[in-house]
């Protein structure tokens, strides 16, 4: 199971939410590029980047500290938030992202999703973020009725390389992932799972590593806050950067 260090972008500074509220950021780092090579130095695989102004304004906002995170890295990174159409994918995997996450055109254009995994195979996420099992979408400011299992169900054929799943009410909280939503997805759609949100200790790590059927987990506030120590967490996890 691979551990994903991430760094949320806000006014071009490192920040975590809190269940998703825009005034409730907190800021870790005013350098996201120093930030992202002090995760690789601990020997993280991958860095994992939320633009969180693009997901409101729908397109990229933070580019220019994403690029200064790119530079500083030699590990691949993923990056959510805004990008909405094939430009801007095209753009960012042209600029040396390794994948691309889609969660509010999973929703609002899903061919999109299936024309851009096609072209990017291997490149492209579904992200799905969602309240009690309906998705939200547009930075999670807006609710639908559609079930998490079902939307990640249309995208099974499609060549996507995971469903990166947000438990929006457990992000930032610190009071552990939703294990068996995630769990419960995992084992419900043939395609790599990701969880994410409330990942705080390194006893969530290992029952969602226990599980055998979650690939990967996402964690921030832990991580800056000292609750989980990126270096014993990539060994017990056994996935240390094959470059370090």
């Amino acid at each position: 199971m691979i551990l994903y260090p991430a760094i949320d972008l806000k006014d071009g500074q490192c920040v975590r939410l809190l269940k998703g509220e825009m005034d409730a950021a907190t800021v870790f780092s005013d350098n996201p590029a120093a930030q992202a090579r002090a995760f690789q130095d601990a020997g993280a695989q991958w860095v994992h980047l939320v633009d969180l102004n693009g997901a409101f304004a729908g397109e990229p906002v933070n580019g220019n500290a994403v690029e200064a995170i790119l530079s500083a890295l030699d590990v691949p990174a993923q990056l959510g938030g805004g990008i909405r159409d094939m430009a801007t994918i095209e753009a960012w995997l042209a600029k040396g992202l390794a994948r691309v996450i889609l969660g509010t055109v999973a929703v609002e254009d899903p061919d999109l999703v299936r024309d851009a995994a096609k072209a990017f195979p291997g490149q492209i996420a579904v992200g799905l973020d969602a309240r009690e099992g309906r998705v939200a979408t547009r930075g999670w400011a807006e609710e639908t009725d559609i079930q998490v299992t079902d939307l990640a169900r249309k995208f099974e054929d499609a060549g996507i390389a995971a469903i990166i799943y947000t438990d929006i009410n457990r992000d930032g909280a610190m009071a552990g992932p939703n294990l068996p939503a995630t769990e419960a997805l995992a084992r419900a759609v043939d395609v790599p799972i990701i969880a994410s949100g409330g990942v705080s200790s390194m006893a969530d790590l290992r029952a969602l590593k226990a599980t055998g059927v979650i690939s990967g987990a996402i964690s921030g506030r832990a991580l800056y806050d000292g609750a989980i120590d990126l270096a014993e967490a990539l060994t017990m996890l056994d996935n240390k950067s094959p470059l370090r």
